[in-house]
């Protein structure tokens, strides 16, 4: 009795985190539809303006699948469609050719200092409430 007790305690926790992701991603989704972004495309540009000047702001798509939870071949979309609309740049990376790098285009910068408030604000709704 008390296993099973448990056991729904642990489910019910799962479902609540579930919910509290649901409804933080839809809210997240709303705000940066307007700017033609999903939450996917802005956590790509967020990690991507957190890189280190001193490597030029590059970083390889390896380590931002790492960081990000998407698929290797829903990342190599995600980032397809971002190079498309001119706000990251890939390139092979120099220390290893057989690696590629990304970074923020001036327009993908501009883009993410104007949407990152809101993203802030929604984010601090969601999780807050």
């Amino acid at each position: 009795m008390e296993k099973d007790a448990a056991g729904a305690r642990l489910a019910q926790r799962w479902r609540g985190i579930l919910a509290v992701h649901a409804r933080t991603m839809c809210e997240l989704d709303r705000v940066l539809h307007p700017y033609g972004l999903g939450a996917s495309d802005f956590e790509v540009l967020d990690l991507l303006a957190s890189e280190p000047s001193e490597e030029g702001g590059q970083c390889r798509v390896q380590s931002l699948a790492d960081r990000v939870h998407l698929s290797q071949s829903a990342l190599s979309r995600l980032i397809g469609r971002l190079v498309k609309e001119g706000l990251v740049e890939r390139s092979v990376c120099a220390e290893d050719r057989r690696g590629v790098s990304v970074c923020l285009t001036a327009k993908g910068r501009a883009l993410h200092a104007e949407v990152l408030p809101l993203h802030r604000a929604a984010l601090a709704r969601a999780l807050d409430g």
